[in-house]
């Protein structure tokens, strides 16, 4: 079976660079994905697989479909950008690609969306090849920076059916992301008071701006105040205008509130919003909150890790080439000496079990992690977690750069062409492909996995963490 499978993903290596080549140079942020989807599901269709598109009433999501019956195995792969990030691939500083936009592939999704889309074909080959039942899913799931387009996917019950999801993620680790995340909410604070002249008039304006700063200050009081694990973030969008003369009568300011459960975000969000209504009060003002979106805390389902990991070591790790290798020095010496001081709490926020030892003189990880089960926090979100409160999921992270290499940076950009980069995808997809093979003709390990996802469901239902009339918003506010 992973004979089949490592020889299927090397035949056909080169076709799926290209594929994540294609999605690197049309970097698109959340929700505008146009030419990535449509590519993607172009690609999808001449491997063989129907699509659907319009997933949830979203234009850049769809369901990629092979086969029949039971069980329905589904990969999931992203595909948006970030933006302020355009960097030259396979550069060694930071340099921009002349003529494009200020977009880029800082968190690897380019590499993400073609690894689960490779790990789909590989499954849906090998069903072929031995004329088994079953059922193959690659999900296009937009708009995870910023936007949580799976939590939308699933509140429009997307998953409706899907016995197991499999995704990863770019990293500088090998290992199963196994830690429970952080859930969160994203909103929108919109202040609107009096434009004056701030000189001869200043008694006659109510400066927004003022209460966006105030509802600052107020919130980082707060933050003495919150549970330990939790994060509060903000970015002011709107400061009313550049000049100081004037009083300023619209300004906004955006708030990423994060803690390990939804009912912990949700009473941080009560808080915040009296802090807003508060400053409003100070400044007489007029306060309006927008709700964009939100997300559920990431819940592992230990029996599919431990299967995903078993396939995981099978594949194996590569040598890096000693080309890879001089690369990745350069772009080692590129951190600070805290960031490379930090690359092993980083590798173990991926889910990295050990003390680096192993990595002693190298610059990238050319080993599989062992597994272990642990209830320790990843300190980040991801959008997947609404998805595993509804299907049994796992994911792991494949090594596609170097060491202490942060995401959202242009060193991630940077390497994401590079050869060790789609090797690590390659590997990713590899294992995902054997795992759901496994779960497409081993009704024992799909039942314990299902055994243990009911058992949990039973006590913990799903609540969408997005209301019903909430619309996914782009990254320039749009609503789509």
């Amino acid at each position: 079976m992973h004979t089949f499978i490592k020889e299927y993903i090397e035949n056909k290596k080169d076709y799926f660079e290209q594929v994540s080549e294609y999605i690197f140079n049309h970097p698109e942020t959340r929700f505008e994905e146009y030419e990535s989807a449509h590519f993607l599901m172009t690609e999808c269709e001449r491997q063989g697989f129907t699509v659907e598109r319009n997933i949830a009433n979203i234009p850049t999501a769809f369901k990629a479909t092979y086969g029949a019956g039971k069980p329905v195995i589904s990969f999931l792969g992203e595909f948006d950008a970030l933006p302020g990030l355009n960097q030259k691939p396979c550069a060694t500083q930071q340099e921009q690609i002349e003529g494009m936009s200020d977009i880029g592939h800082g968190c690897g999704h380019n590499l993400l969306g073609t690894g689960a889309f490779a790990a789909a074909c590989a499954a849906k080959a090998y069903l072929e090849e031995n004329d088994l039942s079953g059922t193959v899913i690659f999900y296009g799931c937009p708009g995870e920076e910023g936007g949580s387009g799976k939590t939308f996917m699933v509140r429009e019950n997307a998953f409706e059916g899907v016995d197991a999801a499999l995704t990863w993620h770019p990293s500088p680790a090998n290992a199963i992301m196994s830690l429970p995340t952080l859930a969160n909410y994203q909103v929108s604070f919109h202040f609107e008071g009096v434009a004056a002249h701030a000189a001869n008039s200043p008694h006659l304006g109510r400066s927004a701006l003022d209460a966006v700063e105030l509802m600052n200050v107020g919130v980082n009081y707060l933050r003495e105040h919150i549970i330990q694990d939790a994060r509060v973030h903000y970015a002011v969008t709107n400061t009313g205008g550049f000049s100081p003369a004037v009083v300023q009568p619209n300004a906004e300011v955006l708030y990423l509130i994060r803690a390990p459960k939804i009912d912990q975000v949700e009473g941080i969000y009560q808080r915040i919003c009296k802090i807003a209504e508060g400053a409003a009060l100070m400044t007489e003002t007029k306060v309006t909150v927008e709700f964009h979106k939100a997300c559920s805390n990431y819940v592992p389902n230990r029996s599919l890790e431990a299967l995903l990991h078993k396939s995981f070591k099978t594949i194996g790790a590569d040598e890096p080439t000693y080309e890879e290798k001089a690369y990745a020095k350069q772009i080692w010496d590129t951190f600070t000496q805290d960031e490379q001081d930090f690359y092993i709490d980083l590798m173990r926020g991926f889910g990295y079990i050990g003390d680096g030892s192993e990595f002693e003189g190298k610059h990238l990880s050319d080993s599989i992690s062992d597994y272990k089960e642990s209830e320790e926090i990843f300190f980040g979100s991801t959008d997947v977690a609404d998805v595993s409160w509804v299907v049994p999921t796992a994911q792991l992270t494949a090594a596609t750069s170097t060491l202490a290499t942060p995401l959202h940076t242009w060193q991630m950009t940077a390497q994401g062409l590079s050869s060790f980069a789609h090797k690590g995808m390659l590997r990713a997809a590899a294992a995902m492909a054997l795992t759901g093979i496994n779960l497409l003709t081993s009704k024992e390990e799909l039942k314990k996995i299902q055994d243990e996802f009911f058992q949990f469901q039973a006590k913990h239902p799903y609540r969408s963490p997005i209301g019903k009339d909430i619309r996914p918003t782009t990254l320039n506010g749009k609503k789509i």
